[in-house]
């Protein structure tokens, strides 16, 4: 009976997968917070087992890791700006210097405030240190050759795509300080370096690179009658990211890092092809229902309890962490950047967290013993649910301010400060 139970619950998400985006998409809501509310009714009310991240650990970090995947796929996929130095300026502002300085203050936060041991602030500052690109799909770009990339989607989606991968290093720090147990930390830094920051983090930009040219030559470039591009088969995307992605961790690389690489090197072998929308079409459905099913999840945990133990200083310093840290940082990796002071704050506060900081406390969790397991997935768990709440309602009307304030009363007027900004490298040419 429970079985029966569940196939009419799936179905109904199935079908609310489809058909909450078009009602909400004139709301200041989300998908993501009608997801949350509808678990935390659906345990509440049924008074199902609690499905807390401690109880099942591998479950939590695999559904986790196949979201995220799929998601960076996704964001790969939608961009139409080619990859460079100048036109991904703020990008490269945002992994070099927005994110070590979130990473930086948010350990600190641990440390000092939290009164966590070191491990697990390290742990806690990279797992919310990076912009999620799950929840982030609302400031996103648009799909494939929409023309929906103006400079901050762009920002924001490339940023989401990369720094979940260049978050990992500082992952793999906590979890070897977890594993010192009063040893020197001399010969665990040295492998951590080369291991964790050199060689993974080559090999996931290495091999993501390679996997999407051979890829985007197999799908676009072989004869007419043998390229995938003919199948019109979407689902080959999700074909190409487990692919990418276990390669690469055979390897001992970054996964994250090469999916989004792939994707971005298979858009870059054949920009115009309308194959490309298929292609993100069917990612983009498979990560919205998966999602919605860990969204419904988390809001199960959220009812039996997940947060209820914080105390005020742990509430305290999530709102710092959320709304200070982030902000602050995203302004100082744009200092210099000539574009509007309100552009520059809405992509510091659009710092979204969700899925990715899940996976990351999962994973680290599952790798190596930290002494304050509750903690972390409190202050994890508050800071998902305020990120999901206040950017889901606040999402839609700053952006349509950002949107009319740049056409401003004469279109003709938006395009006159592109020179000015192609030349400092930011330019909305995505060619």
């Amino acid at each position: 009976m429970s079985y029966i139970v569940l196939m009419v619950g799936l179905g109904f998400l199935i079908l609310l997968v489809a058909w909450l985006p078009m009602v909400l998409k004139e709301l200041p809501l989300s998908l993501p917070i009608i997801c949350v509310a509808l678990g935390v009714a659906v345990f509440s009310l049924l008074r199902l087992d609690n499905p807390e991240p401690l109880a099942f650990p591998e479950a939590t970090e695999k559904l986790t890791e196949l979201i995220v995947i799929i998601s960076l796929m996704g964001a790969g996929l939608k961009l139409d700006r080619r990859i460079g130095w100048r036109r991904w300026i703020i990008t490269w502002r945002l992994l070099a210097i927005t994110m070590p300085l979130s990473i930086l203050m948010i350990a600190l936060i641990g440390w000092y405030w939290l009164d966590f041991p070191l491990a697990a602030s390290i742990l806690l500052a990279a797992a919310l240190a990076p912009t999620d690109p799950v929840l982030a799909s609302d400031i996103q770009v648009g799909p494939p050759q929409s023309g929906e990339e103006d400079e901050i989607r762009f920002s924001l989606t490339s940023e989401a795509g990369l720094n979940d991968g260049l978050a990992f290093p500082f992952v793999h720090l906590a979890i070897g300080v977890a594993l010192l147990n009063g040893n020197p930390p001399w010969e665990m830094l040295k492998h951590w370096a080369l291991l964790d920051v050199v060689w993974r983090l080559a090999a996931g930009v290495g091999i993501g690179w390679l996997v999407g040219r051979f890829l985007g030559y197999v799908t676009f470039r072989v004869p007419n009658r043998a390229n995938l591009s003919r199948t019109g088969d979407g689902f080959v995307s999700v074909g190409i990211t487990l692919i990418a992605y276990g390669v690469t961790e055979l390897a001992s690389g970054y996964g994250f890092v090469a999916v989004f690489v792939a994707a971005v090197a298979l858009r870059d072998a054949e920009r115009d092809n309308e194959y490309h929308e298929r292609l993100h079409d069917f990612v983009e459905q498979t990560e919205r229902l998966m999602m919605m099913l860990m969204l419904v999840l988390f809001g199960g945990t959220l009812a039996h309890g997940l947060i209820d133990a914080l105390s005020w200083s742990a509430v305290g310093a999530a709102v710092v962490i959320l709304f200070l840290v982030r902000p602050v940082a995203g302004v100082a990796g744009l200092a210099g950047v000539p574009m509007p002071l309100g552009e520059k704050l809405a992509i510091g506060f659009f710092g979204i967290r969700g899925m990715g900081s899940i996976y990351y406390v999962a994973y680290a969790l599952n790798a190596a013993e930290f002494d304050v397991s509750n903690a972390l997935w409190a202050v994890t768990g508050l800071i998902v649910l305020l990120s999901i709440l206040v950017h889901g309602t606040t999402v839609t009307p700053i952006m349509r301010r950002i949107d009319r304030r740049r056409q401003g009363p004469d279109p003709a007027a938006a395009v006159a400060i592109h020179p000015r900004m192609e030349k400092a490298g930011v330019s909305p040419d995505p060619r």
